[in-house]
């Protein structure tokens, strides 16, 4: 955990990071102790870092005139040097099964999506890391777009405050958790984090630190499709979840499926993960493997599937692929799902089937490419705690 409470390279220069809408910098891009070691350089005590994140990230209030145990001089610094709010509330939709899906647009201009998942117990929140993404995997809307840009921190964090707004503005029952009704966070949305790593773990400083957002590591999770180098560092910094998109068994599939494959294939991304002491039984590896009819779903798929991942502590999340019109690929009828799901938990696999959230909404894994978002939303503030 000492990794993790390290800064990391100043934010003011992060590669890639989002635009700043004036000359002011954007304070969410810091984490509480990067921000510690920033406030004195404007003459304010390092110990108000936590004051600010209390009531950035605990109450969400943004606007520095609220901040009550601020002084009035520190309060106008706030104001005059620092821009609290890195999103803004474009459009939300809403699912029938009550998945919330919304837009969100940056200062430049720039629109990414986050979706929040309500379940009895736990509401989870899928948030975005890049304005589309590089890797053109082809049964993912996303990789359509193309790469536009990294996101910034601050832009990373404010999908947490921004969708918090939206869920409590709605009417979706939700169970708290520590004062927070997102219980969990999942790097899941629009991009690959590990291209992203740097914004990724400040965001993830402030997600777990006690006077920000509190939240425990075991309830956030971080995806990738096996960009191999940035693993480990992940894994060191962050004791979080690993999610790996596997999705083919070998390699001439995949390398169609997951272009990313031909740098890093199956082996030498299984190998990584089977030789890393921090993935144990304790903290397995979370594999997602999207069934493509015709593609993928075999049952030599799924005999293949269980001895790959023999060695390596994991859990197997199934999904049937949600179509869309970017895709020629569709999903297997929920015969063949249901042969390969009791091959692989035949073999001994620890598996799950996940069933799609939000796909009247084009909310569901795979389908984030910014259609389908029709109700303009203005988020309201935050009452004061």
């Amino acid at each position: 955990m000492d990794t993790l409470n390290q800064p990391s390279r100043s934010p003011d220069t992060e590669a890639g990071a989002g635009v700043e809408p004036d000359d002011r910098l954007q304070i969410k891009n810091y984490s509480i102790e990067s921000l510690r070691e920033r406030l004195p350089q404007l003459g304010i005590e390092p110990y108000r870092a936590d004051q600010i994140a209390g009531w950035l990230y605990g109450k969400g209030v943004e606007d520095p005139d609220r901040m009550t145990d601020l002084s009035n001089h520190v309060r106008g610094l706030l104001r005059d040097e620092w821009e609290t709010r890195a999103l803004h509330t474009e459009k939300v939709a809403r699912s029938e099964d009550g998945t919330v899906k919304a837009v969100l647009r940056a200062h430049d201009g720039e629109l990414i999506e986050s979706v929040l998942i309500p379940e009895p117990g736990r509401t989870t929140l899928c948030i975005s890391t890049q304005v589309g993404c590089p890797l053109a995997c082809s049964f993912c809307a996303t990789g359509a777009l193309g790469f536009r840009r990294n996101l910034s921190t601050a832009e990373i964090v404010d999908q947490v405050c921004r969708m918090r707004e939206v869920l409590e503005s709605g009417a979706e029952p939700t169970t708290r958790h520590d004062g927070n009704p997102i219980t969990n966070i999942v790097f899941m949305g629009m991009g690959e984090p590990l291209l992203n790593l740097s914004s990724v773990l400040e965001t993830i400083r402030l997600l777990v630190h006690p006077k920000a957002f509190g939240m425990a590591p075991r309830r956030v999770t971080v995806s990738t499709v096996g960009v191999v180098p940035r693993i480990e560092p992940l894994l060191r910094a962050a004791p979080v979840n690993l999610a790996v998109s596997l999705h083919a068994t070998r390699d001439e599939v995949r390398d169609q499926l997951v272009p990313l494959n031909r740098r890093f294939p199956i082996r030498v991304l299984l190998d990584e993960l089977r030789q890393l002491d921090c993935v144990t039984p304790r903290r397995p590896v979370f594999f997602e493997y999207t069934l493509i009819a015709g593609i993928n779903d075999s049952l030599a798929d799924a005999r293949r599937l269980v001895e790959l991942l023999e060695g390596i502590p994991s859990k197997l999340n199934l999904i049937p692929m949600n179509p869309h019109s970017d895709s020629p690929h569709g999903p297997p009828d929920d015969a063949a799902v249901d042969r390969f799901l009791r091959e692989v938990a035949g073999r001994g696999l620890f598996v799950s089937l996940r069933r799609s959230r939000g796909p009247d909404i084009d909310a569901a894994c795979g389908q984030l490419a910014l259609r389908q978002v029709s109700e303009p939303v203005v988020a309201p503030h935050r009452a004061e705690a």
